[in-house]
């Protein structure tokens, strides 16, 4: 059936065929974050690289804020070929494969150094090649950042604070099972839906990490920001399996390569915009809460439960290599 996404994907795709009639290849790439997003800025910094590399060989074609459509629709897409190249959460990938789900547990990681030694470990290295089952190569890893609750109820000190509070979360089932078990009212809904849903009261709050909360302009319709350190999220960059194939090997090395660089980048824009984003949400009235250690211990004993529900629907064994190494990263 046709319909206005149809024509609206078929109108940018042919735009940027004819933008780039002069390239051998192109790579078009679709997310979900905004254009001031960090993530965002790192691929434009791959795609300085790539189409250098390649001395104009390889048009690199970026698509964010969803204009693709939302991540699943995303992941299918480079699944059959509409799309080269997609960036979504490495959660989504649980509803093709069970174990991805271990990646994005609550309160998995003591920080995000730890979670990213783990993903650099023969366990994350472990994951990556489980992703050639679906079809698609994986890039590595890029940071999403450590999500936070905001809502326009109460400020959140424990977990009783967020009883009954209707909280958007993403369409994760594990990040649904978190917020189930802390007392809140967790309500799935595509990323694009949020600010407006948030505005028009029929969400609560929402939960993310503070550069999205920024670029996304959250704080315009939140009054409280809980600093819950709930989970640690990373973006798996993923290219069509079929399309990687048909690259050089010189062209392949070149797009692994670049993504690599892409994720020093991104880290050196995170480190430097951190701390300015709390004091960018604070300046805009919305009231700051951060939890202390001990505060946060709180809400992790409440999610122990969730962890050990997973170990079965990862698989005993994944989830196991998974504990061993954040235990390792840990210096446990």
């Amino acid at each position: 059936m046709f319909n206005k996404s149809t024509f609206t994907l078929g109108v940018i795709l042919s735009t940027g065929l004819a933008v780039a009639a002069s390239a051998e290849t192109i790579i078009k790439i679709g997310h979900g974050a905004a254009e001031s997003f960090h993530m965002h800025r790192a691929l434009l910094h791959f795609e300085d690289l790539v189409e250098a590399g390649s001395d104009g060989e390889i048009d690199v074609q970026i698509f964010p804020s969803s204009q693709m459509g939302p991540d699943r629709e995303m992941i299918e897409g480079v699944q059959t070929g509409v799309l080269e190249m997609a960036i979504p959460p490495s959660s989504f990938f649980a509803g093709w494969d069970p174990a991805f789900a271990v990646i994005e547990l609550p309160y998995m990681y003591a920080s995000k150094d730890i979670a990213f030694d783990v993903l650099d470990s023969a366990a994350g290295d472990g994951m990556i090649k489980r992703i050639e089952n679906q079809g698609l190569v994986g890039l590595g890893w890029l940071e999403l950042g450590v999500r936070n609750v905001t809502n326009n109820v109460r400020p959140i000190a424990t977990p009783a604070d967020l009883e009954g509070v209707k909280l958007r979360t993403m369409q994760v089932p594990a990040h649904v099972a978190t917020f189930q078990a802390l007392g809140a009212n967790p309500t799935p809904m595509n990323f694009g839906e949020v600010y407006s849903a948030l505005q028009q009261g029929v969400i609560d709050g929402q939960e993310n990490p503070l550069a999205i909360i920024t670029s996304q302009r959250f704080y315009e319709v939140q009054s409280y920001l809980s600093t819950t350190g709930h989970v640690f999220a990373v973006y798996m960059p993923v290219i069509s399996q079929q399309f990687f194939a048909s690259l050089s090997d010189e062209h392949q090395q070149l797009v692994r390569d670049s993504m690599a660089s892409a994720r020093v980048y991104q880290a050196e824009l995170v480190a430097s915009e951190d701390a300015a984003q709390l004091e960018e949400i604070r300046a805009a009235g919305v009231e700051v809460l951060e939890l202390t250690a001990e505060q946060r211990q709180v809400f992790a004993d409440a999610t122990e439960g969730v962890r050990l529900q997973y170990r079965d629907e990862v698989g005993v064994e994944t989830y196991d290599a998974w504990i061993a190494a954040v235990a390792e990263a840990s210096g446990n």
